[in-house]
Order: C-alpha cells, then sequence, then structure tokens
C-alpha cells in the first residue's frame, strides 16, 4: 500500500542503517519531538538498529503529557457540576487529576462524553438548551484549526452554550526552552511533521541558525524517522544547522495558510504553562477577547485552582529529553497504564506509554521481539 508498505521496507530500513553508520564519526543526541515518533521509535526498535553514537531522546511533543496537572483539574471541577456537559476527545479520559479522572466522574454520575469532532459540541448543545457544554481544547497547532472553528461556528451561530477549555500549546518556544537550558543535551532535532503540515517550517529557521542546531522535519514511519535521523547526522558531522524537510509528500515551507487564518481569527498567542516543565513565555493560544463569552476558564469559578505535580513523577525531565521513563524509579511498578501517575504513561503519545506497551520495562529474556520489526529484513 503506498505510503504505507513502502515506508516500512527492512531491507531499505537496513541501508539507511548502514549509510548512518558509515556517516557518523561522533557521538550526538537527537530529539524526536513528537510523541507520534516516538511510539514509533520504540514500536520498530529503531532506537536499536542506530550505532552506539546515536541517541534518540523523547521531546514534548504529546499534546496531552505536556497539559499542567492544574488545567486538568480544572476540567475534573467542570466536569463534575450537574449542568455540564462535559465533551473531550479519548486520549485525555484516563488522565489523572489530584482525584481520579474523567472515567472516574462519567461513572460518578457527570456528563462526560468522547466527541470525534470538536463540532459535534454544537449538534450537542443545540440538542440541549438547558445545559452548557464544554469543549477540552487541548493540542499543538495541529488540532488548533478544528478548535478554532467551533469557536467560530458557535459565535457566528449564536450557540451561546458552548464554551472552550483551552489548553494549547506551541512547539517552536519548546525548542527555544530545551536548548536555553543548562541541561540540555540536544544536538539536533527530528521536526513535528503534523505541526508543520498545518503551520509550515518558516518559523523552525531562525531557532536552527540562533542555537546552530539542525532540525529535519520528519513524518512517522519507521523510514521517514531513520532518513530524518540520517539527515540530521549528515548536518552535525559537517558542521551545517538549517531545517531540511524530510517529510515533503505531506508539507511545505508555508504550510496550511487557511487553517493558519483561521486560527489567528480566534487565538491569540501567550504564555503557556507545560506540565513538568512550567512556564514557557508565548508558548501557548489563548481566545481572543471577542471569543470571551465562550472561554470556559473565564465563565467558571475555576481560576484559584492551583496544583502541584507528584514529586515522584519525572515526566518533565523526560519530555524535555533529559531522562527516559526507565530512569524514573516508578516506571512500571508505582506507575502503570492501569495506576498512572502522569500523563505519559496513559496517553496514546506519551513516552511512558511507548515503553510500557513495547515492553521496555520488561529484562531481555521476556521480551517477545516483533517479526514485523522494520530491521527484520536486511
Amino acid at each position: 500500500m503506498k505510503y504505507l508498505d513502502e515506508y516500512r521496507d527492512g531491507r531499505v530500513a537496513r541501508k539507511i542503517v548502514d549509510e548512518i553508520n558509515r556517516v557518523q564519526t561522533k557521538p550526538w543526541v537527537i530529539m524526536e519531538v513528537c510523541g507520534g515518533q516516538t511510539h514509533s521509535i520504540v514500536k520498530n526498535g529503531i532506537d536499536y538498529l542506530l550505532p552506539a553514537g546515536v541517541e534518540l531522546v523523547h521531546g514534548p511533543g504529546c499534546p496531552v503529557c505536556v497539559t499542567p496537572l492544574e488545567m486538568i483539574d480544572k476540567a475534573h471541577a467542570i466536569a463534575r457540576m450537574p449542568d455540564v456537559i462535559f465533551c473531550s476527545f479519548g486520549d485525555m479520559l484516563r488522565v489523572p487529576g489530584s482525584v481520579g479522572d474523567l472515567f472516574t466522574i462519567k461513572s460518578e454520575g457527570g456528563d462526560v462524553r468522547v466527541v470525534y469532532s470538536p463540532l459535534d459540541c454544537i449538534k450537542i448543545a443545540r440538542t440541549n438548551p438547558d445545559r452548557k457544554v464544554v469543549f477540552f481544547a487541548i493540542g499543538f497547532e495541529t488540532t488548533a484549526p478544528a478548535n478554532a472553528m467551533l469557536a467560530w461556528r458557535a459565535k457566528q451561530e449564536g450557540v451561546k452554550n458552548i464554551s472552550l477549555l483551552v489548553s494549547h500549546v506551541l512547539v517552536p518556544p519548546a525548542l527555544v526552552a530545551i536548548l536555553q537550558s543548562s541541561q540540555n543535551r540536544v544536538q539536533g532535532f527530528l521536526g513535528p511533521g503534523h505541526v508543520c503540515a498545518v503551520m509550515g517550517y518558516e518559523e523552525y529557521e531562525p531557532i536552527s541558525a540562533r542555537f546552530h542546531a539542525p532540525i529535519v522535519i520528519t513524518g512517522f514511519e519507521p523510514l521517514d524517522i531513520l532518513q530524518g535521523t540520517l539527515m540530521t547526522i549528515r548536518q552535525l558531522e559537517t558542521e551545517r544547522a538549517e531545517v531540511e524537510n524530510e517529510y515533503s509528500r505531506i508539507l511545505n515551507r508555508d504550510g496550511n495558510k487557511a487553517a493558519q487564518d483561521l486560527v489567528f481569527r480566534v487565538f491569540e498567542v501567550g504564555d503557556r504553562k507545560w506540565r513538568g516543565i512550567g512556564i514557557i513565555p508565548r508558548s501557548g493560544y489563548h481566545l481572543r477577547p471577542e471569543f470571551h463569552e465562550h472561554d470556559a476558564e473565564k465563565l467558571f469559578d475555576v481560576a484559584q485552582i492551583d496544583t502541584r505535580e507528584p514529586e515522584i513523577c519525572i515526566s518533565g525531565e523526560i519530555l524535555r529529553g533529559i531522562k527516559k521513563p526507565k530512569d524514573c524509579p516508578a516506571f512500571g511498578t508505582a506507575c502503570t497504564p492501569q495506576h498512572p501517575l502522569g500523563a505519559t504513561m496513559v496517553s496514546a503519545e506519551g513516552a511512558c506509554a511507548a515503553y510500557y506497551a513495547y515492553g521496555r520495562h520488561l529484562k531481555k529474556e521476556e521480551v517477545d521481539v516483533p517479526t514485523h520489526s522494520v530491521g527484520a529484513a536486511s
């Protein structure tokens, strides 16, 4: 199948790995930004295929994982209100707050609903005019257009009983925060393919130049990641630092201008708190003043909620590429998908969830190595 099988070909993978071995002469630390890339790496054993001198570390590109605990608690407080229908994508339902999760609230009688599109909330609001419909609008630039469309439609159509609890974050400021940190080890990035499909990659160019760090915008299939890694290493070995587009079959430098226009009509850029990281200046979207009648944080009494992260959870260090899930003393013991301490263990894009799902918490002799591994053929 085009764009599936051809990007999972073990023979091609081996050729790319051989070329990485030929090109690489120094140790390098490369961060893949997207959580989807992390899962592809761990599922296919890509990190095992690379030479010992090339280390892949996992970035803050999981939208569920970087949503701060206090925002989760605000969501839960609103969802518990009797006149509220709280709508969310399914990946937020098992994320733990200070007390329980959205599944718990639903089991206790809260009206929590999974939607497959933000616009589903329009129909729900029209069907329930005496209820307040709240949509949990999280994510990176990728989901911002669809969430912006909900606010835009609600305002244009006069649907007064819809609001958005917004926790949108932006990738470029997070990369700057990582590169500025005194603990930073990252020398190059596999950039966020889906984000750049919406926003383009022009805004990454000054970051690459300022910090002399290669950024290769990369897809999510195994061969995308291996090719992106090779392209990054070639830059590092020749002391180049620029933005390259490995994912050219999907995106271009300018991105989707229509989507960008909608986003900037509805949202404005401001400071945003990230889970385990703290406040990053100008790293998030907030609803513009003309949409405040649809801003759940302003409509509900939740401003006073301010929650501390559990000290045992090291998700912040994992999201910054400082540590990996196996470095956490709670990984696979006190923290499991059944009893998670943080979002990185339950999110579909979380690094801890990937490590657990593909047996990285097991001893080597217990691991069932998949026969479909991208590197199986040589």
